[in-house]
């Protein structure tokens, strides 16, 4: 089997080891050179690019490529742009890593179907959706944006995406919704289980209690569901 792995932190590089001490061909990209230069000796190939960049991986050998594994960890905005990239591409089959669950539902809405979650939540994270009332999760894309999965409060009830108008008049985009139903896990115990709706389009309609997931500037987040709240 031929693999790309993209990203050489700790969980990257172990696995690209591993599947490499296993007989795989394996070609690991990192835009560390450092890292790059670490694991080189241990794995097939090993390549510094940015990720994020398409006319960088599309050097890459993606169509001989029978597994990318998107690695990438602590930087979110990097793992989604790269898988939204691989997905462009069209890979044969691809596996994103994800560590906090809202990456994860933004990942399901991409249409990943396979996804490595290593690792626990961040007191980052916490910090932020404690501070934002109506904030279920969040995470920066970059310094300034963000995702965020928000309540969707009364007053948009029943209404489409195209009806309220959130491009148009605070210029946050809603990336898709979920719905929680009750459901029971392995050993029968009750747990809520999410179900995401699929990627978002104008006739989208909301319903009161489900979880809308926001992207945009956090100066213009901040401020719809300041008004949200002081309306509802």
């Amino acid at each position: 089997m031929k693999y790309i792995i993209i990203g050489l932190g700790n969980f990257g590089a172990s696995l690209a080891e591993k599947l490499t001490s296993l007989g795989n061909e394996v070609i690991g990209v990192d835009s560390n050179l450092d890292k790059v230069e670490a694991i080189k000796e241990k794995i097939t190939h090993a390549i510094s690019l940015d990720a994020t960049d398409i006319n960088a991986v599309t050097n890459l050998p993606l169509e001989d490529t029978d597994i990318v594994i998107v690695g990438i960890g602590e930087d979110k905005g990097a793992n989604i742009m790269t898988t939204a990239l691989m997905k462009q591409l069209k890979v044969k089959r691809l596996i994103s890593r994800a560590v906090a669950p809202l990456q994860e539902t933004v990942l399901e809405a991409m249409g990943v179907e396979e996804i490595i979650h290593p690792e626990e939540e961040t007191a980052e994270r916490w910090a932020k959706k404690l501070n934002l009332e109506g904030v279920v999760d969040s995470f920066e894309v970059t310094g300034d944006y963000s995702i965020v999965e928000s309540e969707i409060p009364k007053k948009f009830d029943g209404k489409t995406l195209e009806g309220i108008g959130l491009k148009e008049d605070y210029n946050v985009i809603v990336l898709t919704t979920i719905k929680y139903m009750k459901g029971r896990n392995e050993i029968g115990a009750a747990k809520q289980v999410s179900d995401v709706q699929g990627v978002a389009t104008r006739n989208t309609k909301l319903h009161y209690g489900d979880i809308m997931v926001l992207y945009g500037n956090n100066r213009d987040i901040k401020k719809l569901l300041k008004e949200v709240r002081k309306n509802s």
